[in-house]
């Protein structure tokens, strides 16, 4: 399998969000941020979407369009979004084609156990699809603010 590098076009895939399909083509156009999260609902993944959520106006006036990723369901993204008032799309990658893609599946330590899972990771695509700039193993405060500063430096 192809993955995403730095410098390259992003290979195809095709995958359902909250607000329809996602794809290589349906990106074109603008920069767009996917960031990946573990799980809906937990305290981290929450913050995050709510962090991308309250800028997601700023992010948009930079003509950038903002994707969350996991491997949850649907339905657990539909009830998440609702319940966060998100108004950007999340994708369900629960057959992990986006993960793997993007090389973001860990084995992290969980209560003293080792699971394998996603590793919080934000990637930034230019508008002709070209992978710009990654963050890898990032924490959540200030996150957002630093991926909003590197989209308006591309706009």
């Amino acid at each position: 399998m192809t993955h995403a590098a730095i410098g390259k076009t992003l290979p195809q895939f095709k995958a359902q969000s909250t607000q329809g399909e996602i794809s290589p083509a349906t990106l074109l156009g603008r920069p767009a941020v996917l960031y990946f999260y573990p799980k809906d609902n937990t305290p981290g993944c929450t913050a995050e979407a709510q962090d991308f959520r309250d800028k997601h106006a700023d992010f948009l006036g930079a003509k950038c369009q903002v994707i969350g990723i996991s491997r949850d369901s649907m339905k657990s993204h539909e009830n998440f979004s609702e319940k966060q008032s998100l108004s950007f799309p999340l994708v369900s990658d629960d057959d992990e084609t986006l993960c793997q893609l993007f090389n973001v599946i860990k084995m992290k330590n969980m209560y003293g156990k080792q699971v394998r899972g996603i590793e919080r990771s934000t990637f930034l695509i230019d508008a002709h699809g070209v992978l710009l700039q990654e963050w890898r193993g990032l924490r959540v405060p200030g996150h957002v603010n630093e991926v909003l500063q590197a989209v308006r430096q591309i706009a």
